[in-house]
């Protein structure tokens, strides 16, 4: 046990050491150039968590690593239900039928598409292939964490996945602007802000385009964050479908003998009970935002921890096929996206 009698001390130095790096993660992305670039602390957190793992690894004890991965698990497991304290039920209902179907159809269809590509065209393996899918499906790295305790798949294909996300990611922050302002994008400032918010990676990456077209109305940018939080509370009943998904796969494996149990992410449904409470307005906003606060810190832990156990090493038989997928599923949400959002907002 993590916090035994004698584990106890080397478990809290582990902690400590992670909130160390995270704490410097933090303050680096919360420098104005890479605060401009829309790169949150978990990403800073997991690059500086993989150089450590590449490099000075072995200069601390390695009673310490008990700590680490507690980080990466148990601290990965809370933050995510506290997450549901920057959504409320209300924020959905107000973006309409057509910006929750644009999610829906995009949640779904580029978790799909990730899914079969990584695995039947690229031939990677199941947890990388599914992992690199919620990256892009979901919310970025945040949605790869949650993902991650679901699969109970190593920490270097988590890493994977996250750089992924942050390659296309990046890419879409600069380009969705450059075509909106060229005409190649035609849409309604609305339209527009629901295409962000449902095909683009990070929160922070969703805010930072909007903000970047010149004269661009309120209501876009108002748009894209509450589609884009819609698809962030999706994430729940997709672990809840993926958990029932993985539980369905292994009996019909393993046949009936094969005693597998039923795989059901709890902390996903605690997330929408904490979404739920938040809907009710019981906490004030001010304490919401210390509690959002100090949850961004507690992932950028997480973050940091798993960047921490990932070893180029294991990199080694991917080659390419990742960026491959990670590319098909951008051009999905780039142009399959537009066409989507276009559909869908004249049809309701």
């Amino acid at each position: 046990m993590a916090f035994s009698k004698e584990k106890r001390k080397d478990t809290i130095s582990g902690i400590v050491f992670v909130a160390i790096f995270a704490a410097a993660a933090t303050m680096i992305a919360n420098l104005p150039a890479v605060e401009s670039l829309g790169i949150s602390p978990l990403v800073v957190g997991i690059v500086i968590g993989i150089f450590y793992a590449n490099t000075l690894h072995n200069k601390i004890p390695a009673a310490w690593e008990g700590g680490i991965t507690f980080s990466g698990k148990k601290i990965l497991r809370f933050a995510i239900v506290f997450y549901g304290f920057r959504i409320t039920f209300g924020e959905i209902v107000d973006v309409g039928i057509d910006g929750f179907l644009v999610s829906l159809i995009m949640l779904s269809s580029t978790f799909i598409i990730g899914t079969y590509v990584g695995q039947k065209i690229f031939k990677m393996d199941r947890d990388t292939s599914m992992l690199n899918a919620s990256g892009a499906s979901v919310c970025g790295a945040a949605a790869v964490l949650a993902t991650e305790p679901v699969l109970k798949s190593e920490g270097h294909k988590t890493a994977i996945a996250v750089s992924m996300v942050v390659l296309f990611g990046t890419i879409a922050m600069f380009l969705y602007p450059v075509l909106y302002t060229s005409g190649v994008l035609d849409m309604s400032a609305r339209e527009f802000g629901i295409y962000v918010g449902g095909t683009i990676h990070e929160v922070a990456q969703v805010v930072a385009v909007p903000a970047s077209v010149p004269g661009l109305d309120a209501e876009a940018a108002n748009a894209a964050v509450i589609v884009k939080m819609t698809r962030v509370i999706m994430i729940a009943p997709m672990l809840i479908l993926l958990g029932l998904y993985l539980s369905y796969t292994a009996k019909r494996a393993g046949g009936s003998a094969g005693g597998v149990s039923l795989v059901i992410p709890w902390f996903a449904v605690y997330f929408i009970g904490v979404a739920g409470f938040n809907s009710l307005g019981l906490v004030p906003e001010n304490i919401v935002d210390v509690i959002n606060e100090i949850d961004t810190f507690l992932l950028t832990m997480a973050m940091t921890a798993l960047g921490m156990g990932t070893r180029f090493a294991k990199f080694k038989g991917l080659g390419l096929a990742p960026l491959y997928t990670a590319g098909i599923m951008f051009l999905w949400l780039l142009i399959g996206g537009y066409f989507i959002t276009k559909w869908v907002v004249a049809t309701f």
